[in-house]
């Protein structure tokens, strides 16, 4: 039997390599397109400095202008910064962004970054250096993170009530018998979950969201860990677990709020 010899060429799988250079000329395409773009406009920029895990610590740009009478905003480039994360290494590496692809600083309009020293110090932050570079820029600095970061050094007892909670989740979800036992005890409650949330340092909305599912399973977890070691201590700690579960609920309201889309900062 005689073959379409396209339909024979269309069904031959692509090779790794094959898929992963089209990913790649698909993405610097549309790098190309936005660059172009801002060669000619006016933008704001926001950067934002973080360390992952394996302690690299990583450069993220976002642009936001008018385009045919459309706010348009998108992700610049994501950069490794492979030394220290001074507000002078920092600017070093947005200038040799922008000047390797020919866009010109004076094009921006607004800077927005986090409220750490090295990027908002008023002689070695990030922003001083833009300053010198473009004067006129306006900066703005976020708000979004600063609970998260005072939560890290909270009062002794609140912290130790907090650590108690994680580690009675960690007891729960890391062990698949002890979790299947406390999702039997859930549904013999009548509880509306089965599972917990677990807490990461990572995410800044996992704490509240964690302690909203601990408290609204409480009594399954306190009947559940009655005969182990963590019981009488889950007790002792009540008012201060509960007191902590509305606080971050609170904050993480104000967070969410303050990263909706297309939120103003006048609002």
């Amino acid at each position: 039997m005689k073959l379409d010899p396209e339909e024979t060429v269309q069904a031959i799988p692509l090779s790794n390599s094959t898929v992963c250079r089209r990913i790649d000329e698909m993405a610097g395409d549309i790098e190309g397109q936005l660059i172009c773009l801002l060669r000619s406009r006016r933008f704001l920029l926001q950067l934002d400095e973080t360390t992952l895990q394996d302690s690299d610590a990583l450069l993220m740009a976002y642009v936001r202008f008018f385009n045919a009478k459309e706010l348009v905003e998108e992700m610049l480039f994501v950069r490794r910064i492979r030394t220290d994360t001074k507000g002078a290494t920092i600017f070093e590496e947005v200038r040799g962004f922008f000047e390797e692809n020919g866009i010109l600083m004076e094009n921006i309009i607004a800077c927005a970054t986090g409220g750490a020293a090295s990027m908002v110090g008023r002689y070695r932050g990030l922003i001083s250096y833009l300053k010198t570079v473009v004067p006129s820029v306006f900066t703005i600095h976020g708000v979004v993170h600063r609970e998260h970061l005072v939560s890290k050094k909270l009062a002794l007892r609140l912290n130790h009530s907090l650590s108690l909670v994680i580690q009675v989740i960690n007891f729960i979800t890391s062990h698949a018998l002890q979790n299947r036992l406390f999702c039997q005890v859930c549904e013999e409650n009548g509880e509306d979950f089965d599972t917990l949330l677990l807490h990461t340092e990572v995410r800044w909305l996992s704490k509240g969201n964690c302690l909203q599912r601990f408290v609204a399973l409480w009594d399954s977890i306190v009947a559940f860990m009655s005969d182990k070691d963590f019981g009488e201590k889950l007790i002792d700690a009540m008012a201060d677990i509960f007191y902590l579960a509305d606080i971050f609920q609170k904050l993480d309201f104000v967070k969410q709020g303050l990263t909706m889309q297309r939120q103003r900062p006048h609002k």
